[in-house]
């Protein structure tokens, strides 16, 4: 498989994945966004907020530019514990909630249309450069992108596929199967 197929592939899977998000949060509001199902469940705001900033994040590590996130929006969106959460417990980001649904889904487009048009500029070539190499520093050694990663280490492919795609299906499950809790249905089958 070429490069430039893979490179294809992941700019319809990313489109086709953002539009789940889109779709999911057109969908929920505020109250069904931070509904709290019962201690140790996490709510569709912890999946939303982590998520995205997240892929925000990542984007700085695969891209070199400085996450969209920031102080200014840290006020408009106004979330309950200001930080995605990687390193913290369930028990602590049980209680995440967003505050200003509106800014949220701007921050959440802003993000997406980012990292969809660097896709749309990124060489094919550029999906084998390292982006950490091994050892790994503890922030990587215990992710799933570490246990991909190949002998030189976390390649910008790995990056793409590891933090903003198979990343983001696994939120999108755990927001389709919260969706129920509060009486709407999945979004995919």
């Amino acid at each position: 498989m070429t490069n430039e197929l893979v490179l294809d592939s992941l700019r319809r899977r990313l489109r086709a994945m953002h539009g789940l998000y889109e779709e999911a949060t057109a969908t929920m509001s505020l109250e069904q966004v931070n509904y709290r199902e019962r201690d140790g469940i996490l709510p569709i705001a912890f999946s939303l907020f982590h998520y995205i900033n997240m892929q925000d994040v990542s984007f700085m590590m695969l891209a070199g530019e400085v996450p969209i996130y920031d102080d200014a929006w840290a006020q408009r969106i106004q979330p309950a514990i200001a930080d995605h959460g990687k390193h913290r417990t369930v028990k602590e980001m049980q209680f995440q909630q967003i505050g200003d649904y509106a800014a949220f889904i701007e921050y959440m487009n802003a993000v997406f249309s980012r990292t969809e048009n660097w896709l749309l500029l990124l060489p094919s070539a550029d999906l084998g450069r390292i982006v950490f190499t091994r050892p790994f520093p503890p922030q990587i050694a215990s992710t799933f992108s570490a246990r991909v990663a190949g002998e030189q280490g976390v390649t910008v492919l790995d990056g793409i596929e590891c933090w903003i795609y198979q990343h983001g299906l696994r939120h999108m499950g755990e927001i389709e199967l919260a969706r129920s809790f509060v009486g709407l249905p999945g979004m995919t089958s």
